[in-house]
């Protein structure tokens, strides 16, 4: 399965009574508002601060560190969300935001049949997917079985020690702005982590905010795994959410899935790190 979606073929699946498991993953402080006003059809709701992110010291972990197995198989099991489901997942922030975050989450536990749909919502809704308002119910009481992380991550010492490894790649999915160090509106401080390169997550998007072409994106991230292993490979972003649309975007060019620093910059920035600016 694919591991995106597009309008045309979710409103296929609405039009079938397809049972797929439909969520919006949001964040800010309207996310929850935004959602009881109006959102797809039979969508349940999660929230990137709540539902997918633990709250601690940011020096530890970064602005939005992984919740526990514990709490993400409860979370799981409450949405109606089991091994056999096909869940499709979206946001309001074209897939950029939190519902990257989750598939990864879901990818991350071998859920395999797990879609973020590439669109904004308001593309969506004129597109014809029915929408209602309300609030999201729960569905399930089973717990999701869970044995733990799969998908490959790394860490602030691990990626220290890239910095000087010739055939690792550190790739940093911010704007360019913040990875030039010439703004810094989230974090403490501005800058990118020494010898990262910078590909922003926006190149993954067309001008109309829909997915590139797997073509496309592996013209992009193909020649950063030629000739590498592509577990020295390292994406991050401000705090491990929207560096999980990139690794989304390289699953999806059909290559294969690299390390996430959950940390990020929010963590790398709170410790005696080296830093550059650009």
């Amino acid at each position: 399965m694919e591991s995106i979606i597009f309008n045309n073929e979710l409103l296929a699946l609405y039009k079938a009574g397809d049972r797929a498991v439909i969520i919006e993953a949001g964040s800010g402080e309207k996310a929850k508002y935004d959602f009881r006003q109006d959102h797809l059809q039979s969508a349940k709701f999660v929230d990137l601060e709540h539902d997918l992110s633990s709250v601690q010291d940011p020096k530890y972990g970064g602005r939005h560190p992984l919740v526990s197995i514990q709490e993400f198989s409860m979370l799981l099991g409450g949405l109606g969300i089991n091994p056999t489901s096909h869940v499709v997942v979206y946001d309001r922030a074209h897939g950029t935001n939190a519902a990257a975050r989750f598939w990864w989450m879901l990818r991350s536990v071998g859920h395999k049949s797990v879609q973020v749909l590439s669109s904004g919502f308001e593309q969506t809704k004129a597109f014809g997917i029915p929408t209602e308002s309300g609030e999201s119910t729960l569905s399930g009481i089973e717990p999701y079985p869970i044995n733990g992380w799969q998908l490959p991550m790394s860490s602030m010492n691990e990626v220290a020690e890239s910095i000087n490894d010739a055939n690792s790649v550190i790739i940093d999915v911010r704007e360019q702005k913040r990875f030039r160090g010439e703004t810094e509106a989230i974090d403490l401080i501005a800058g990118h982590i020494p010898g990262a390169i910078n590909i922003p997550l926006a190149n993954n998007l067309t001008d109309q905010g829909i997915f590139k072409s797997p073509e496309e994106l592996r013209t992009i991230y193909g020649p950063y795994f030629q000739d590498k292993d592509f577990e020295k490979i390292i994406v991050h972003c401000g705090s491990g959410v929207t560096a999980c649309h990139t690794i989304l975007a390289i699953d999806y060019a059909g290559l294969p899935i690299p390390k996430l620093y959950v940390g990020s910059w929010s963590e790398w920035s709170r410790n005696d790190n080296p830093m550059e600016t650009i």
